[in-house]
């Protein structure tokens, strides 16, 4: 297995949060903030870890933050902005709206990266995971090349590069689930306290 030594985590918090009406990466969830659940998830896997925001906010967490190279351009911005920050190859991206996250899910991750691929996301409940996700450096080019297009879906952008999913458990979907309203956020705090 890759040794943490030559791979950084990335974590995206640089979403409007439209839906939630607050930053989402500082809300909390027994007293922690979301982002502190992706911060803590990512350590044993990794040396350094870099901060995607605009917002000064998280500078209390005290880790490097980046500001996007092309601002309101979504993820695959925020991902490139991440990955051209990085001093490794290997990085490991995570959402910080992901508040179940644990280091045994990076762990399935981490155990697949080969040379080849450049992209490896998580599958659950039959989706790619495309924010839970370990990326290359080498996607930095065809990432920008992509938004000097304009193109701004993730999808599309993982496409152009070679990428693979691993599957998770079943007992493994709750710890993928993302929030985006009050109404997850609810479901979480209920899936917490059973």
């Amino acid at each position: 297995m890759l040794d943490k030594n030559n791979i950084t985590g990335i974590i995206l918090a640089g979403g409007k949060s439209s839906r939630m009406g607050s930053d989402k990466g500082l809300i909390e969830l027994h007293g922690k903030p979301f982002i502190q659940y992706s911060i803590e998830a990512l350590k044993p896997w990794v040396t350094d870890i870099i901060i995607v925001s605009d917002s000064p906010d998280y500078d209390k967490f005290g880790y490097k933050r980046v500001t996007d190279i092309i601002k309101e351009s979504g993820p695959v911005a925020g991902i490139c902005s991440g990955l051209e920050a990085s001093k490794t190859n290997y990085n490991l991206v995570l959402s910080c709206d992901i508040p179940l996250i644990n280091s045994g899910i990076l762990e399935k991750l981490v155990s697949q990266i080969d040379n080849e691929t450049t992209i490896i996301q998580v599958e659950s409940n039959g989706k790619s995971m495309p924010l839970i996700a370990f990326y290359q450096k080498a996607c930095v080019p065809k990432f920008k090349a992509l938004l000097e297009q304009g193109e701004r879906r993730l999808r599309i952008a993982i496409k152009s590069c070679k990428f693979k999913n691993i599957v998770l458990d079943d007992n493994d979907h709750i710890t993928t689930m993302n929030v985006n309203t009050k109404e997850e956020l609810k479901l979480i705090e209920n899936a917490c306290n059973n």
